[in-house]
């Protein structure tokens, strides 16, 4: 059965992210098919998706690699997020529905219970569910899919500290499902920006960054 290319996307972006392969690392379409168990003709359309979305890089003499963005760009993606939530936010105030409140709820109560209890690694999962969540609310395709992408270039670039107060940070998630509930866009909006700027504080630097642009491409591919 052939594998599809989005799943063997898939699983390098999730090896890009969790630092197997490191920025600047070559990535050979002949490695790679071994690795996933696929022929080349995967590997090669899943290479073009992660260029465009900046995860690749194709150089003269040395084909695919990692890349290596500058720190401009990993600054970018943090300002960039703290635009596209709120957008969210305010559409999901909108245009959710009952099954999204009631997993929203469920991962504030969740998330209040763990902050409470000092469980700081529940509480990672529980608010990348929570924000996925509410991006999903939303109902916007091509939001969904750019708050996607900028999440995952973010788990590549960055490692991200614990908030020095989790139990008030989930009070603000309290906040922002409170305004959706009732359909408070602009509130909505309002209180997922300062959540987002707050939160934005924590991220730390990890990838190696480079003053070459991310996706400079020498020569046809």
């Amino acid at each position: 059965m052939r594998i599809p290319a989005h799943a063997v996307c898939t699983a390098i972006r999730d090896d890009i992210v969790s630092g197997f392969f490191g920025p600047g690392g070559r990535l050979t379409e002949e490695v790679l098919a071994r690795r996933y168990g696929v022929s080349r003709v995967p590997v090669r359309e899943a290479l073009r998706t992660l260029e465009s979305e900046g995860f690749v890089t194709t150089r003269r003499h040395a084909g695919a690699c990692v890349a290596e963005p500058t720190a401009q760009e990993a600054a970018d993606l943090l300002e960039l997020r703290m635009l596209l939530e709120p957008l969210a936010a305010s559409r999901a105030a909108r245009r959710r529905t009952e099954a999204h409140l009631k997993v929203l709820r469920g991962l504030v109560r969740l998330g209040q219970e763990r902050a409470r209890r000092g469980q700081g690694e529940d509480l990672r999962a529980l608010g990348g569910w929570f924000h996925e969540t509410l991006a999903q609310a939303s109902a916007s395709p091509g939001l969904i899919a750019l708050l996607t992408q900028t999440r995952h270039k973010i788990a590549w670039m960055y490692v991200v500290d614990a908030p020095a107060r989790p139990v008030d940070s989930w009070a603000e998630h309290g906040s922002i499902v409170d305004a959706v509930a009732r359909g408070d866009a602009e509130r909505a909006r309002s209180l997922t920006a300062l959540h987002t700027a707050t939160a934005a504080e924590a991220h730390r630097l990890r990838v190696r960054t480079s003053q070459r642009a991310v996706n400079t491409v020498s020569g046809p591919h």
